[in-house]
């Protein structure tokens, strides 16, 4: 029951990255090796992070919302499009469209921060004889994870890549960016400040991933018609 418990709260936080691209032309494309480099870069982008914290951020003694401490927190955040940004311009891609680059990007991204921040915690405790929904709902954070990861990718794409878009969709195109950038520190506010229980910050993050997916679609759509 343990390992059948395990299996499915791993099949939920990690099979829609492989069904998003087996489902896509991605898998049609062989973006595999894009998303891999993403995934790298990932893991390097959360190495700066982690000294960014640890240099920047003091421990603090209780488990409040400290406004100074969130919004350097949300700063460092921003380290996440530079990298996507380095991803995006710098690596070596196959000739594949922007289109495809980003998803490819976004899902490497997003799975790599699976990987990082959920795979020990659901090896160690999903097997654990006393049953929990706290890993069904990381797999769902995961899921709204997954969207807003490659969501931010189209954001950052239309950013720097995109250079015949619409003035007036350029500082919507930013505070997009910014929110999905700074969600980290949106739901920690949300958990310590408002004290939201953990099943209602991930409906939150749930529905902010797929308003943010809409917007970021008709962004992108936006920017792709010829201009008048």
């Amino acid at each position: 029951m343990t390992m059948f418990h395990f299996f499915n709260c791993a099949i939920l936080t990690f099979g829609p990255h492989a069904v998003y691209y087996s489902a896509t032309p991605l898998s049609e494309y062989d973006t595999l090796g894009t998303s891999v480099k993403a995934a790298l870069v990932y893991l390097g982008t959360a190495l700066v992070k982690l000294v960014c914290l640890a240099t920047f951020l003091q421990v603090s003694e209780n488990d409040g919302f400290d406004p100074y401490q969130e919004i350097l927190k949300a700063f460092i955040g921003f380290i996440d499009v530079a990298g996507l940004y380095f991803a995006l311009t710098q690596l070596t891609h196959r000739n594949i469209s922007q289109n495809h680059k980003f998803q490819a990007v976004g899902l490497g991204w997003a799975f790599a921060d699976s990987v990082l921040h959920r795979l020990a915690p659901l090896w160690v405790g999903a097997r654990g004889l006393e049953f929990t929904w706290d890993y069904i709902l990381q797999g769902l954070e995961a899921n709204a994870n997954l969207v807003l990861s490659i969501s931010l990718a189209a954001l950052v794409s239309l950013i720097w890549l995109r250079k015949n878009k619409p003035k007036t969709l350029i500082p919507i195109i930013y505070a997009c960016a910014g929110i999905v950038a700074t969600m980290p520190s949106i739901t920690s506010y949300l958990r310590r400040e408002l004290e939201w229980h953990f099943p209602k910050v991930i409906g939150f993050e749930l529905f902010t991933s797929l308003v943010m997916a809409f917007v970021s679609w008709q962004l992108f759509s936006a920017c792709q018609r010829p201009s008048a």
